[in-house]
């Protein structure tokens, strides 16, 4: 793993840290870059984590360093979910947000995920593709239905009423994010960390956004088999915080 030095020198610090794992993404990830910071919410720290792209996003990475308070380069791919642990671990900032690589998700919309956060209400913001009336792209039918049935299956282990536990819009106060343990390497972060964060007792609150999905043309990347390693990852986090409750209860309530 290379960490690639930014030679600006560092400012105070930031209150809101973007963390994006990028792999293979050369398409995108200048636009994405510059739309983070962009964004509304000024004095963002950026932290861009490079999971072994081979397609010259590396390359486009370097020439953008200016641009990124932390790069890091992965020596392969280990997956999304170890780029998005790289990057949390490195956060400054009160509220951390993890960005996708590609053009789904619209940096225009950070307050709706930072405000709830930083006005104390909330520790973790999900940001639904289905509720509000913002636009959003109709792409997949299978994918709408296997979303439907993670984030029922997450809800039934977490007890919350979440809409959308796969969004790839998500904030999480900064200490609650780093004091989960992340094991999970690829697409099954959506769930573990849904799972653990909702175990801590947080206050997860869920604002509507806009969605601009992709098809596997345009580099869409997730398929069939991460939505069974997903409904593993449910099945098995959510058993283990069930059993820990059950241990951890009183006996009388047993």
């Amino acid at each position: 793993m290379t960490a690639v030095p930014n030679r600006t020198p560092r400012k105070r610090r930031k209150r809101v840290s973007v963390v994006i794992p990028v792999f293979n993404e050369a398409a995108t990830i200048s636009q994405v870059i510059h739309s983070v910071k962009t964004s509304p919410v000024k004095g963002i720290e950026l932290i861009v984590v490079d999971d072994g792209s081979t397609d010259g996003t590396r390359s486009i990475l370097r020439r953008q360093r200016r641009l990124i308070d932390v790069l890091v380069l992965q020596p392969f791919n280990k997956g999304k979910g170890s780029a998005v642990k790289t990057g949390v671990a490195r956060a400054r900032g009160e509220v951390v947000i993890i960005q996708d690589a590609d053009l789904e998700y619209d940096p225009q919309e950070y307050p709706r995920l930072v405000n709830p956060i930083l006005s104390g209400r909330a520790d973790a913001v999900y940001g639904s593709r289905f509720i509000g009336g913002d636009p959003h792209r109709v792409v997949y039918f299978s994918h709408f239905v296997g979303n439907k049935l993670l984030t029922l299956l997450s809800n039934i282990f977490t007890g919350l009423n979440m809409s959308d536990m796969e969004t790839g819009y998500k904030a999480f106060r900064r200490q609650l994010v780093q004091s989960v343990q992340l094991d999970e390497p690829g697409f099954g972060f959506e769930p573990e960390v849904t799972t653990k964060v909702a175990a801590s007792g947080a206050r997860i609150y869920e604002v509507g956004i806009s969605y601009h999905g992709r098809t596997y043309q345009e580099g869409k990347k997730i398929g069939p088999a991460d939505f069974f390693k997903a409904v593993w990852v449910v099945i098995r986090c959510g058993s283990q915080v069930w059993w820990q409750r059950l241990l951890s209860a009183p006996k009388g309530a047993q």
